[in-house]
């Protein structure tokens, strides 16, 4: 920062009571953000939720724990929770294709196999049980929550019925959220809440079983 603003520096003699602002300061943005600075930053988090949990995590401790200034941190993400969201989507099914197995049962299934990976990963174990609490608090964190975390899947759920419909296995009237409740909420329950094994016998009787809910015309 200070070799950029003597770059700027129009004037050698100019004394820095005298110098022109620009002179003085580099423009807001300039810096280039290190990547390795990023990855220690949230492995700092993962590290930090793991020991304290969301509600007492603070930018302090994560910049404490990464060996950087709060700073650092803040050129990033403007609180704990939007660097949590981000940790958290990176976790997400946003981005992922539809399944499209050919049948409504293998879809199912397959996005049974998906979101029983994603929750099984540490991060979304520790995060996701804290930012649903804290978003029974406050609206913002609800918004940016469901955002984060329900966007994608209710894009797998509307793929997912749309086929089973033009394929003849489900009437037309089949709602997209009815069906992802009836995929994730178990699933959910038994992972995050209950914290029991999930093995390809429970994830294939859930998939037979959200068939069913849905009155779907073949299994």
């Amino acid at each position: 920062m200070r070799r950029y603003a003597r770059c700027m520096t129009t004037d050698p003699s100019a004394s820095p009571a005298t110098a022109p602002a620009a002179a003085r300061r580099a423009p807001a943005g300039a810096a280039v953000l290190r990547e390795d600075v990023t990855e220690a930053i949230r492995e700092a988090v993962v590290e930090e939720l793991a020991a304290v949990g969301f509600s007492r995590m603070s930018i302090e401790g994560i910049a404490r724990r990464a060996g950087v200034g709060k700073t650092a941190v803040y050129r990033r993400w403007k609180s704990k929770l939007h660097l949590v969201l981000d940790l958290v989507g990176a976790f997400a099914v946003d981005g992922l294709p539809v399944p499209a197995t050919g049948s409504l049962y293998g879809d199912v299934r397959a996005l049974l196999e998906v979101m029983s990976h994603v929750l099984r990963h540490p991060v979304a174990s520790a995060v996701i049980p804290d930012l649903l609490v804290e978003a029974a608090r406050n609206p913002e964190i609800a918004d940016a929550v469901r955002g984060a975390l329900l966007d994608g899947q209710r894009r797998m759920a509307e793929g997912i019925v749309s086929g089973a419909v033009a394929r003849g296995e489900l009437p037309g009237s089949t709602d997209p959220g009815r069906a992802l409740d009836l995929a994730i909420g178990p699933l959910y329950w038994r992972q995050v809440v209950v914290r029991d094994d999930v093995d390809r016998t429970y994830l294939d009787e859930l998939a037979r079983s959200v068939l069913a809910g849905l009155g779907a015309t073949t299994a």
